[in-house]
């Protein structure tokens, strides 16, 4: 785990403390665990895990500083991801993690047990679903997600949820910029408005990879997010 502490100060200036390295290894043995007798993650072995996930969900504060989220929500996290490890850093930001897959939900729930997370909620549910419930529309400073759909779709998943002065944050591969340019339309209609395009390195990682910061500077009209399939069959 020494590489990730060494990385995660060099690219991100995050310190990692004891305390939140020994939460780190725990993760990650869980995942190993689990990953024998589920299909949680393709990635498999130790140091996929470090760079490709923890290190991964790391690069996020790139996008917020020294002004890291409240309230975030994590939507289509899979085995938690950015969620757990961002919660790890910030121990007092309040997180909700959205899955839809049953057992990867009880992957997360386990870990937050596990880990004695606070003020963390777990739901087994569709991102359209949530962002037409008053409890979570419109609630939180950060909305995030890592490649789970193309950009107008996912900013039809996570703008609902963001707050008006909040942020939408994509995790993106190599189409970033492109999707990004593609997505001005779908966005404005969301009230959303493209703040900027983070690159970002990981060691040892050649494909190229983006953080897709989006300002939600208007309320998202009531009528989207769509039903559950919409969004994703007939993009904006």
């Amino acid at each position: 785990m020494e590489n990730v502490v060494h990385a995660a100060q060099q690219l991100f200036g995050i310190r990692l403390t004891g305390r939140q390295v020994a939460a780190l290894i725990k993760f990650e043995d869980e995942l190993l665990a689990w990953n024998e007798r589920f299909n949680l993650t393709a990635i498999r072995d130790p140091e996929g895990i470090r760079t490709k996930h923890f290190l991964d969900s790391f690069s996020c504060s790139l996008a917020w500083k020294d002004n890291p989220p409240k309230r975030l929500i994590d939507v289509g996290t899979g085995a938690g991801f950015p969620g757990i490890p961002l919660k790890i850093l910030y121990p007092s930001m309040a997180l909700t993690l959205v899955e839809s897959v049953g057992k990867k939900a009880a992957f997360c729930r386990h870990m937050v047990e596990v880990l004695k997370l606070e003020t963390v909620e777990v739901l087994t549910a569709r991102a359209e679903e949530l962002g037409q419930l008053p409890a979570y529309r419109e609630s939180y400073d950060w909305a995030v997600a890592r490649a789970v759909a193309a950009l107008p779709v996912l900013a039809e998943y996570l703008l609902p949820l963001a707050k008006v002065g909040g942020r939408m944050l994509a995790q993106k591969g190599h189409s970033g910029p492109a999707e990004a340019h593609t997505s001005e339309q779908a966005l404005k209609l969301l009230g959303g408005r493209i703040r900027n395009l983070l690159a970002v390195t990981l060691p040892g990682v050649a494909e190229e990879r983006y953080l897709v910061v989006i300002d939600k500077v208007a309320a998202t009209p009531p009528q989207y997010p769509r039903k559950p399939g919409f969004p994703a069959k007939k993009p904006l």
